[in-house]
């Protein structure tokens, strides 16, 4: 029994791994990529020519308030790994886009090096460039609110000592998690103890629903997610010209240590006003925009609005390329609107805590204008050219910025991906079904595209066409066509090398940096295969320990191979001593279901436990095996029963392929 036992540490382990993005080492691409064809340099120019590039009001809003910048921090981890640097965007130096770049995401990825600590105005500082979030400090009556504290305790205890080193060392009295992203939270071991927290010296405050959003959103398809956000943020790709840039609202996190403290308190209505610490601050909920938890900030003794990531210095995403729920633009939309209507006008500063501040009450008004319209527009255009039976494709690429946004650096696509976020609206109402039947039944990638290249005359036919097409610069086309080629046959190396070069021009061309990093990343495994990646888990205890049991048994559903369980029906008792809880796990039908808060007579065997027991194994601090025998999990019944469920559990590499066939099933 041992293997299948160690089957539970691995769903347990993979859980533990879904909570963070991808963080794996980088692999060299650069000496494999290509300059910028003819056609792409004139892309380029082509859109420099549109552009504002004159208006260098974001370089000096970024370095407003400078105190020390901190361009040579290198943070590192726990077993000595560079957690965080700047080191290696030197290259960004240089005004003037090179050809491989977008001029947009250029200037966009240039502002973005500003780093170090900022003054706001008095008594409020951020700490930028330390992470891919920002953090921001406000110097209580007695003590320190910390606003959002970074991704990993490494990067947030070496933001808070740069705090010390030029600010009087108070304590820090209270955290408050803007939202349930990761990068929001992860920090906070780092500037708080949570022996405070349980003592009531330090207060956690959060959005209502927090808890549940911040360990659950990456659980069940976090394999999937994972291997997807490598390509959203460019973590495999170099630091160049031809490689990984930037990622929109900041520079890409590394792998840290992700810390979680449960918040001490929620704000549940819609709008509510706290004094902490002799400080004012009305809190305004924002779910389903951004963040399914989440809340902007004003603090009117400083007349500073606190937009945490609904209004950045980019478009944001209605639908991460890694994957999540679709956003609503619609309520988008309406929560800017009504931050603009009720604190517009009492407002001298914006900040957010991504990217920069803007200063002044006509500029931070016109921006929060210019953020609610982008996605008012997305919207309502979208949902138009739908109503006329347009589908997703048709009406991304149809749909254009109007001037009068695509004039304010604020509003562009760095972060998101026009042509994405607009397929994301069409998602949100209607679904991947564009109504033509022949799409519930169209064939999977790889027979479709076996049968399309024989269709047109083979592959070396096709290839000479497309090559044609290549030099002709129709990319878009050439990237579809060669990866029909590669799902046809991936062995073709001719038809990689094609789809690669392709992907590569493409990425050049975008300004979202998410798209490039996609592109970049994508062309890379097509020259150099589906990276070799270790095993990983970021292991937070925090997060693991915080795990709803209801989640645990949920992704063990999914983790079960329903051919193997044909036929098959078991039924296992839970009962986990500390916290008293009860589940029943059972088999049948190939479903893998669950009842909380009871145990049946009849189970085939019954597992005794502690949920301290559970999150050891899943820590890798012991096993199954190791459990059993020390007797801290007893096993009454069929203990064979319980081997045969967890042999049928399957476990997910994070390394499947993503721009090639996979293996059929």
């Amino acid at each position: 029994m041992k293997t299948r036992h160690s089957l539970l540490t691995g769903a347990l382990l993979a859980v533990a791994s879904h909570t963070a993005w991808a963080q794996a080492p980088a692999t060299s691409t650069a000496p494999q990529a290509k300059d910028a064809t003819a056609i792409t340099r004139a892309a380029n120019q082509a859109a420099r020519a549109q552009m504002p590039l004159n208006d260098k009001q974001s370089f000096d809003d970024a370095k407003r308030g400078l105190i020390e910048s901190a361009t040579n921090q290198l943070i590192l981890g726990p077993t000595g790994r560079p957690v965080w640097t700047l080191k290696g965007y030197e290259f960004l130096s240089k005004e003037d886009a090179p050809d491989t770049v977008h001029p947009g995401l250029w200037r966009h990825a240039r502002v973005n090096m500003a780093n170090g600590l900022f003054k706001v105005t008095d008594r409020m500082y951020q700490v930028r460039g330390f992470d891919l979030s920002n953090m921001t400090i406000i110097e209580g009556d007695t003590g320190l609110i910390v606003v959002d504290p970074l991704v990993s305790t490494e990067t947030a205890k070496a933001a808070l000592d740069l705090f010390y080193k030029h600010r009087p060392r108070k304590p820090v009295v209270a955290v408050i998690y803007s939202h349930s992203h990761v990068d929001h939270f992860g920090g906070v071991r780092g500037v708080v103890n949570g022996d405070d927290v349980a003592a009531g010296k330090v207060k956690i405050i959060a959005p209502a629903g927090f808890m549940e959003e911040a360990v659950g959103e990456n659980v069940i398809a976090g394999n999937a997610m994972s291997r997807r956000a490598m390509y959203q943020f460019g973590t495999l790709l170099p630091r160049s010209e031809k490689g990984q840039v930037d990622a929109g609202l900041g520079k890409p996190t590394a792998p840290g240590t992700i810390s979680l403290i449960a918040p001490t308190q929620l704000i549940e209505k819609p709008v509510e006003k706290h004094r902490i610490d002799g400080i004012d601050i009305v809190f305004e909920l924002t779910p389903g925009a951004e963040a399914p938890a989440e809340m902007i900030m004003y603090h009117p003794q400083f007349k500073v609005l606190n937009m945490t990531e609904i209004a950045t210095q980019n478009m944001h995403n209605l639908l991460p390329m890694r994957g999540a729920l679709v956003r609503d633009a619609l309520s988008w939309s309406k929560y800017i609107g009504g931050a603009l209507q009720r604190y517009g006008d009492k407002s001298d500063v914006m900040i957010a805590q991504h990217n920069w501040p803007v200063w002044g009450g006509d500029r931070l008004q016109r921006t929060l204008k210019n953020q609610r319209d982008t996605y008012k527009f997305l919207h309502d255009q979208t949902v138009r050219l739908m109503n006329h039976g347009y589908v997703a494709s048709e009406i991304a690429d149809s749909i254009q910025m109007p001037p009068s946004l695509s004039q304010d650096w604020s509003t562009h696509p760095f972060y998101g991906h026009l042509k994405h976020n607009i397929k994301a609206i069409y998602q949100r109402y209607l679904g991947y079904y564009d109504g033509n039947p022949v799409n519930l039944e169209a064939l999977p990638p790889a027979p479709a595209a076996q049968k399309t290249i024989a269709y047109m005359g083979g592959a070396d036919a096709v290839l000479k066409r497309a090559r044609e097409d290549f030099a002709r610069g129709e990319y878009r086309w050439v990237a579809q066509v060669a990866s029909q080629l590669v799902f046809a046959d991936a062995s073709n190396q001719e038809a990689r090398a094609l789809a690669a070069e392709a992907y590569e021009q493409l990425g050049y061309q975008m300004e979202s940096a998410t798209a490039r990093n996609a592109f970049l990343q994508g062309a890379a495994e097509l020259r150099n295969g589906v990276p070799k990646l270790p095993s990983f888990v970021s292991a937070s205890p925090d997060v693991i320990r915080a795990l709803p049991l209801d989640m645990f048994f949920d992704f063990l559903g999914v983790r079960l191979n329903g051919d193997k369980a044909q036929g098959k029906t078991i039924a296992i008792n839970w009962h986990f001593t500390d916290t008293q809880q009860k589940y029943v796990l059972n088999l049948e039908n190939s479903a893998l279901t669950y009842m909380a808060d009871t145990q049946v007579a009849n189970a085939d065997a019954t597992l005794t436990l502690s949920r301290a027991t559970l999150d050891e194994i899943s820590l890798q601090k012991t096993t199954f095996p190791a459990a059993l025998q020390a007797g801290l999990i007893v096993v009454t019944g069929k203990r064979e029963k319980v081997g045969e469920l967890l042999g049928m559990l399957e476990s997910f590499s994070v390394g499947f392929p993503m721009v090639e066939p996979r293996t059929p099933r």
